[in-house]
């Protein structure tokens, strides 16, 4: 079983079923396929039906979109608890990744993942702030009925969803009440995630659309070193 993940330290969906793989120790190799480059459109289009990451191969199976990833590694290792198990618990988990894989657009335009980055003040509080609070409400009702510290109280697919999001605050040191904080904290104590940190911090990449100076325009495309 092959993952084809972009860049770590940018790519969110890349992230997601990763995790899940590492953290559910589900045996699995990956494959870095850059976001910038020459001609990186078209390498990836070679290797994914869609053009984008992330991809799991299995044999002759090519699957792209990370919730069908996930949904088919829960299939194929039910053994593992990659969701809940309470019925209604795993009905909310899906509700609340299905969320976040259409939701968030604010925090996903302004504030895109970049796990070397620190930015503090960076990014238009009135911008994001509608996404902060629904944060702030569903992570707070989850929490409150599981008791934590992840959203269903042991790590699962949901948390996967949501761990990209997490790196998003504190990379800009957004506004967030101590529970929130407490499970962004939680996201990074995750062996999986400080493993996925670690290589993410040793590569050498810079992918323009994922810095905030150029974004907002400090800074020409193809200047940061």
């Amino acid at each position: 079983m092959k993952l084809l993940i972009g860049n770590r330290n940018y790519s969110t969906w890349s992230l997601r079923p990763w995790l899940v793989l590492r953290h559910f120790e589900i045996p699995f190799d990956d494959e870095v396929l850059q976001l910038s480059g020459p001609d990186w459109r078209d390498k990836i289009a070679a290797r994914s039906p869609t053009g984008k990451v992330p991809v799991l191969i299995d044999g002759d199976l090519v699957l792209p979109e990370t919730i069908a990833i996930i949904e088919y590694l829960a299939d194929t290792f039910p053994d593992k608890p990659i969701w809940p198990a309470d019925r209604r618990d795993r009905a909310l988990a899906r509700a609340a990744s299905a969320e976040m894989h259409a939701g968030f657009p604010a925090l996903r335009n302004h504030a895109p993942m970049n796990l070397r980055a620190s930015h503090p003040g960076r990014v238009d509080l009135d911008a994001v702030r509608k996404d902060l609070h629904r944060v702030e409400t569903l992570w707070g009702a989850l929490l409150e009925r599981s008791g934590g510290p992840y959203l269903f109280g042991a790590f699962s697919a949901a948390d996967a969803m949501f761990a990209p999001l997490a790196t998003r605050l504190r990379t800009y040191e957004l506004p967030i009440s101590d529970m929130a904080g407490r499970y962004v904290e939680a996201i990074y104590a995750l062996p999986a995630f400080q493993d996925w940190l670690g290589m993410a911090l040793q590569e050498p990449w810079i992918v323009d659309d994922d810095e905030i100076d150029v974004i907002q325009g400090r800074v020409a495309p193809g200047t940061l070193a």
